[in-house]
C-alpha cells in the first residue's frame, strides 16, 4: 500500500454504502495499525438517490480529508457509477454490482464486475448483507486492512442476532473476490 489509499462505496441511500465506509474505517484506525478517515455524503433523499462514503487510509498522517484520486471504487449502481466513477485513478479498480450497473464506463482502471446484491440473495436469502459481501471483496482484493481487523469492525457494529449471518457475508465477499482476481 502506498502512504495514501483511497475507496470510494457508492450506490443507493438505504445500501448500507455509508455503513460500510465506516466499517471500513473502523478497520483501518481502530482494529488495524493506520490513519483513516471517512466522509459521506448523499442526495436530499435518504432512500433510493445516489450516496456515497470515501474513506482515506494512510500509514502516515492524513492532511487532506478529501478523496481526490480513487484507488479503489465500489459502484453498486448505474447512477452511482456513472456519476462517481471518474475519480478512479489509471491503476485503480473498480467494482460493480454487474446486475444493476448495465452500462460500464471506460477508463484506465481495473474494471471487475460481480452480482453483489444477488449472491446476497442466493447464498444467504437478505439483500441486506451485500455491503459486507462488498467489504469481504474490497478487503481481498486490495489487502488495504486484514481479515481480521475487517471481520472485527463488521462484528462490531451488527446487532447480535445477526453476527452469524454477517459474518458468513463477509466469508462470502472473501471468496468470490478469490475468484476474480
Amino acid at each position: 500500500m502506498s502512504a495514501r489509499y483511497e475507496l470510494r462505496f457508492s450506490g443507493s441511500g438505504g445500501q448500507g454504502m455509508i455503513l460500510a465506509g465506516i466499517i471500513m474505517a473502523e478497520a483501518a484506525s481502530i482494529y488495524g495499525d493506520k490513519n483513516a478517515v471517512q466522509s459521506q455524503s448523499y442526495g436530499p433523499e435518504s432512500r433510493g438517490g445516489a450516496s456515497k462514503a470515501e474513506v482515506i487510509i494512510s500509514s502516515q498522517p492524513i492532511d487532506y480529508p478529501k478523496a481526490t484520486a480513487i484507488d479503489f471504487m465500489l459502484a453498486m449502481t448505474q447512477e452511482a457509477c456513472t456519476k462517481y466513477h471518474a475519480d478512479v485513478k489509471e491503476s485503480g479498480i473498480l467494482l460493480v454490482d454487474s446486475d444493476e450497473v448495465k452500462e460500464l464506463p471506460k477508463g484506465k482502471f481495473r474494471l471487475l464486475a460481480y452480482p453483489i446484491t444477488e449472491a446476497a440473495r442466493k447464498e444467504l436469502g437478505k439483500t441486506i448483507v451485500a455491503n459486507i459481501i462488498s467489504l469481504g471483496m474490497i478487503t481481498e482484493l486490495t489487502g488495504v486492512v486484514s481479515h481480521e481487523a475487517i471481520e472485527k469492525a463488521v462484528l462490531s457494529r451488527v446487532p447480535a442476532a445477526f453476527l452469524d449471518l454477517n459474518k458468513k457475508a463477509l466469508e462470502i465477499g472473501f471468496e468470490k473476490a478469490r475468484g476474480l482476481k
